[in-house]
């Protein structure tokens, strides 16, 4: 597949997010784009005509980790469950060998960092504040605290707390990618704008399990259970979405089954203020820039109405 650019390609309008400048509101899930690989098999195509106007990476630990053992993936009828498990080179190993080659895309780079205690993802922020290379910084906050047992993401006390301690210890922009797994992603929002964050994303995969078509009684994937993506929870995405929206004012990046532009801009309906493509990317690697391409056709032929949140992401841009 060429990913070479297109002479009649639209351009989506540009914009600032959290004082970032984007070429359209389309940026990728984190972990479902390698741009790595991605070059070694598009070359030098894929600087020229790069599918998102962000990257957002794989998520960083501390520590290397191997990830799940296989199987590591399951298809759905709208979707797959996924057990990959982070794999990652640690912090040592991505600023020495990933870093480098991701400074040279032609985007803005947002890293993704997850620790299992406060103090590690402390570690994680202070290290990537350092760097001029990252643009900002998205906490994967669906890890349990080693002392308490309880999500950090599921509970606005454990955000809140992992806020107060992370920070001060960067200046650059903090997302915070929310989950869906709890009884309320709008209060983990609520409670992670008021202790410091620049901005909330979401949905992260919901948990899931396929059973093995031949072993009674056993699950398919190594992990045993995974995390459901696709146009199976684009429904959930858009109803989060709203109630973050009605609860928060900074910014939000929605995501969860986004296949083409219409599926985008009900998001931006929704309340958010640029969109995330994550599964999409597995059957279509060209799929950033195809569905900003089509969001821009809609924004068009709509009059070139301002999503929804544009004020409220003007306001948190003012005041920034």
């Amino acid at each position: 597949m060429s990913l070479a650019r297109r002479s009649s390609r639209a351009r989506t309008s540009g914009r600032r997010f959290l004082g970032i400048e984007l070429a359209h509101p389309i940026v990728n899930g984190s972990g479902t784009f390698d741009a790595i690989a991605a070059r070694r098999v598009f070359g030098d195509a894929l600087l020229q005509d790069f599918p998102f106007a962000a990257l957002v990476s794989k998520t960083v630990t501390i520590a290397p980790r191997h990830g799940n053992p296989p199987p590591r993936l399951w298809e759905l009828g709208a979707g797959m469950i996924n057990s990959i498990g982070l794999p990652n080179k640690g912090l040592e190993g991505y600023l020495a060998e990933d870093l480098p080659r991701l400074a040279e895309l032609p985007v803005p780079l947002f890293v993704n960092v997850m620790g299992s205690a406060p103090e590690e993802v402390a570690t994680l922020v202070a290290a990537f504040s350092e760097r001029d290379e990252v643009a900002a910084l998205e906490l994967n906050v669906s890890c349990p605290n080693v002392r308490t047992g309880l999500l950090m993401g599921a509970d606005p006390a454990e955000i809140a707390a992992l806020l107060d301690i992370v920070r001060p210890r960067t200046t650059k922009p903090l997302i915070v990618k929310l989950t869906p797994n709890c009884a309320s992603p709008a209060a983990v929002a609520a409670a992670a704008e008021q202790h410091g964050a620049d901005a909330v994303s979401l949905v992260n995969t919901l948990r899931g399990m396929a059973m093995h078509p031949r072993r009674p009684g056993a699950p398919w994937l190594g992990g045993g259970t995974g995390g459901v993506s696709g146009p199976a929870v684009r429904a959930v995405a858009l109803a989060q979405v709203r109630e973050v929206r009605e609860r928060v004012q900074m910014p939000i990046v929605g995501m969860g089954g986004v296949q083409c532009g219409r599926h985008a801009r009900d998001l931006l309906e929704a309340g958010a203020d640029i969109v995330g493509v994550g599964t999409e990317s597995f059957r279509d690697p060209r799929a950033g820039s195809r569905i900003a391409e089509e969001l821009e056709r809609i924004v068009a032929n709509s009059g070139g109405l301002e999503p929804a949140t544009g004020s409220a992401q003007r306001r948190v841009a003012q005041s920034r």
